[in-house]
């Protein structure tokens, strides 16, 4: 893979490291190494005539002066040319060490631009360089030299970072965001992944906040014509019903290619789908699982052709706790795989795929998939596969087959617009009484969990009641007691809307009309700064013991909640509590969960016809409680190394059915 491995080296910590990764490398791939240095006598030089007015008199003579121009030329020339040789001295006796080629090259001048003008001249395979040098300091992030280089020329350049010679085998991670530039990067790292003996991973992320944000930010300021004009209830449907379901299945189906281009290479690949900002997801997650190498392309596939580099691949470069590749290689995966995996289709395209017969069904998807993306295409709509079918397809045999299919499928295209199925792994709502695949993530039947809103009832009770309440584009969501209290809590005011703007769009994205404590906590926590949280956001109320109710402003939020204390039978028949079962009680967390735990307990009471509550119905009841109450809270289920994920399903249905 590398024949010719460049390293420039300055002495320095991350320099030194630098050689060590150059020497591995080399010696793996056979490769021929090439150490360089510059110094700068020029410069020196310069410097010294600048300051020679400033020499003591003495020295200042014109006979001196002479005399101490000639030995600070002769000193900075040879002096700097030897501790060039000294530097390259220790690299070349590690070459000799292990049998590798090696070459030196030094140059007096600018230290970047003799680089570059070595890079282009030389055409090395990689360039191994430290993100820091000599002259970093303490903020520094990416060293002059390094960031100079590595925009202006065209070479693969690994950027050290990572001074941890013991790395206990750490993964490499590769960004992929569907551009030839990611999939070289991914192919990159599955070939050092082989040599090194090392897992791959591959981690894709999508943003589809930023849209939301906008919308609700401009609403307030059009005026009514332009709003009508730019209709935001429409523009808001068209993102959630098509971009952002069909970016989430886009997304998904690059790390789809990416795993069929591991398999077809003898490898496995573990990967990872996240929503939000590209650079700081990926950013998160390296931080999260601690990677030995990132692997990223120079752009991405937004790219224009005069960039040099793009901002999510700079913002990693600089931020990236670990060894960065950067490539500026291209790779397009074969065409059967990317239209097999990395194409989405709208819901409408999908249902109307499926009248087709069977025994057809096969051929006309093929057909279809290769027409987009010979068009260019990532989406599939119905009019997409009018046209491909008309390519070959004869239009009246199209019609038939159509009108056959739809006659053969009615029954089971029937939806029940009160019970949903959400999938468990990614979220992905589907209306079809019986589905089989999620279209996102691609989870079988077996994920899915089925959802009516005799369960959202049951979780409103559990939280304290609900608000309701209007976003932007008229749509209403409902927030229970608990999670307006959390976002409430928040100290600063744009950072809790912009909370509450992620929230609210994640809710809309999950087709989730209720928004829990457990649903929007991990949002507040990654939206907001922690200085302006007064306290740890809480769980959910719970009647766990040697817990403290700790919502952040209950008392202030100002929130109208519905009552929440279930109803109790014969309340004008007095029950008595035995001292025992009164204490047993009063461990549970004081406010609703001790009222609506006590409410629970008389309840059982009653309908057992007791008169007395003693400690051992009180624990019967209780442990009622505890069991249903946490069936409202969530299993935590997230996307691998995704850290604080909005859960991605609220509640177990089978759990909820035994209160």
């Amino acid at each position: 893979m590398y024949r010719t491995i460049c390293v420039p080296v300055d002495n320095s910590a991350h320099s030194n490291r630098a050689m060590d990764h150059a020497l591995r490398l080399a010696s793996t791939f056979g490769a021929h190494l090439v150490g360089c240095h510059v110094y700068a006598a020029k410069l020196h030089d310069m410097r010294f005539k600048q300051m020679e007015y400033t020499l003591p008199e003495k020295y200042r003579q014109e006979e001196e002066l002479e005399h101490q121009r000639e030995v600070h030329d002769s000193l900075i020339t040879l002096g700097l040319r030897l501790i060039s040789d000294s530097y390259l001295d220790v690299l070349e006796r590690r070459c000799e060490e292990a049998n590798i080629p090696f070459e030196r090259k030094i140059f007096d001048g600018k230290n970047y631009k003799m680089l570059l003008e070595d890079f282009s001249q030389s055409r090395y395979d990689l360039v191994v360089m430290g993100a820091l040098g000599m002259g970093a300091g303490r903020e520094t992030q990416v060293g002059g030299v390094a960031e100079r280089v590595v925009r202006g020329a065209q070479t693969d350049f690994w950027i050290v970072r990572d001074l941890e010679k013991k790395d206990e085998r750490r993964p490499i991670v590769a960004g992929i965001d569907g551009s030839p530039q990611s999939f070289a990067a991914l192919k990159q790292a599955l070939a050092l992944g082989r040599a090194l003996d090392r897992p791959v991973e591959a981690v894709a992320a999508f943003d589809p906040y930023l849209h939301y944000t906008i919308f609700s930010a401009i609403v307030n300021v059009l005026n009514e014509k332009a709003a009508k004009t730019f209709r935001f209830k429409e523009q808001e449907k068209l993102h959630e019903e098509l971009i952002d379901t069909g970016l989430a299945k886009i997304y998904q189906g690059h790390l789809e290619v990416a795993k069929r281009l591991a398999e077809e290479e003898g490898m496995e690949l573990k990967t990872t789908l996240l929503d939000g900002k590209a650079f700081e997801k990926i950013l998160t997650y390296c931080r999260e699982v601690k990677p030995w190498l990132l692997c990223l392309g120079r752009v991405g596939v937004h790219a224009v052709d005069e960039g040099d580099m793009g901002s999510n691949t700079e913002n990693l470069l600089r931020l990236a706790p670990c060894n960065v590749l950067l490539t500026a290689r291209t790779f397009n995966p074969p065409m059967e795989i990317r239209a097999d995996e990395a194409v989405a289709w709208t819901d409408e395209a999908l249902e109307r795929m499926e009248r087709v017969p069977a025994f057809v069904r096969g051929m006309a998807r093929t057909g279809v998939l290769r027409y987009a993306i010979e068009q260019g295409h990532s989406v599939v709509t119905n009019k997409m596969i009018d046209e491909a079918m008309e390519t070959f397809m004869p239009m009246g045999a199209q019609k038939v087959m159509e009108r056959m299919a739809k006659a053969m499928a009615e029954d089971h295209l029937r939806r029940d617009l009160d019970i949903r199925h959400i999938c468990s792994d990614c979220g992905y709502t589907a209306r079809a009484d019986d589905p089989v695949r999620c279209p996102v993530c691609g989870a079988g039947a077996e994920a899915f969990q089925k959802v009516d809103r005799g369960v959202e009832d049951e979780v409103l009770r559990a939280q304290g009641g609900f608000i309701e309440e209007e976003t932007f584009d008229g749509r209403r969501l409902r927030w229970t007691k608990a999670a307006g209290d959390a976002l409430d809590g928040v100290g600063d005011a744009f950072e809790r809307r912009r909370a509450k703007e992620r929230i609210e769009k994640a809710a809309r994205l999950k087709k989730v009309s209720t928004i829990s404590l457990e649903f929007a906590r991990p949002l507040i926590k990654e939206s907001v700064n922690p200085a302006h949280l007064p306290q740890e956001v809480p769980s959910a109320p719970s009647p766990d013991e040697g817990q403290e109710d700790t919502l952040p402003g209950e008392a202030a939020s100002g929130r109208k909640t519905a009552p929440s204390s279930p109803p109790t039978e014969h309340e004008d028949e007095p029950l008595r509590w035995t001292e025992e079962a009164e204490a047993r009680l009063e461990r549970v967390p004081e406010g609703f969960p001790r009222t609506m735990t006590r409410g629970r307990v008389e309840a059982e009471a009653r309908a057992q016809g007791r008169q007395i509550i003693t400690l051992a119905l009180a624990e019967e009841a209780i442990a009622q409680v505890r069991e249903n109450v946490g069936a409202f809270i969530p299993e935590g289920a997230s996307h691998p190394g995704n850290g604080p994920a909005a859960p991605e399903c609220l509640f177990r249905p089978e759990d909820i059915s035994q209160s």
